[in-house]
């Protein structure tokens, strides 16, 4: 599933009149980018949800064939978060254990390392496995402890979440097709029971959040907060 549904208001006004997943990047949108990752990754069916200008990634993705894949849509009247989007598409994901990718990452991960993990996780009790990356300059911070493959309460340094993760539907039963949910309390309550993994991603990754980021990807230059 490819998330890309959101408003972006951090990039207005260029989201005023352009979706956000169809900012070009080096001449081609971000969704597109991640679309043909997917593929090479040998992934073939993708549920991309939309509600902000939907029609117009829907008019520039089509079927997906174009891409050696096959989309379907779930639509949103308005934007229902992470959680509440992948709860609404749920129809479209089945009952088995799926990869979902937020649409406004530019990054040079390897989508098939995560094939293996994807069918172990549908005979076992992990309920989440996310990749996580170095904190860029904007998110100091971080997100989540990373301690042997494990997404534990705490640790010494957190790092950021890249946007990619796999899930099972178990995660989201909680949530009615239509409610609007934030995944970070799912993932939180699922850290506990200790059943969120992880991985460490230290290749090339950037948020594209603002046009300030953007214009500097585009340049050639070095991105910074």
């Amino acid at each position: 599933m490819i998330l890309a549904a959101g408003r972006g208001e951090r990039m207005r006004p260029l989201t005023d009149s352009t979706p956000k997943p169809l900012l070009e990047v080096r001449g081609k949108p971000l969704i597109v980018w991640q679309i043909e990752a997917l593929a090479r990754a040998g992934f073939r069916d993708i549920v991309v949800n939309l509600a902000h200008l939907g029609g117009q990634i829907e008019d520039r993705l089509g079927d997906g064939k174009a891409f050696g894949v096959g989309i379907a849509y779930s639509r949103e009247e308005s934007a229902l978060e992470t959680a509440g989007g992948i709860a609404h598409a749920m129809h479209l994901l089945g009952n088995v254990p799926f990869l979902a990718v937020n649409s406004d990452i530019y990054c040079d991960f390897d989508y098939s390392t995560l094939l293996a993990k994807i069918d172990q996780m549908a005979n076992r009790s992990v309920l989440a496995h996310l990749v996580l990356v170095d904190n860029p300059e904007h998110h100091p911070q971080g997100d989540f402890f990373l301690e042997d493959g494990r997404i534990v309460p705490c640790g010494k340094e957190k790092l950021t979440f890249s946007g990619i993760g796999i899930y099972r539907p178990d995660l989201f039963h909680g949530i009615r097709p239509g409610q609007s949910a934030r995944l970070a309390p799912l993932l939180n309550d699922a850290i506990v029971m200790g059943a969120v993994s992880g991985m460490h991603h230290r290749g090339l990754w950037i948020d594209v959040g603002t046009p300030e980021r953007l214009l500097e990807l585009n340049s050639g230059g070095r991105i910074g907060a």
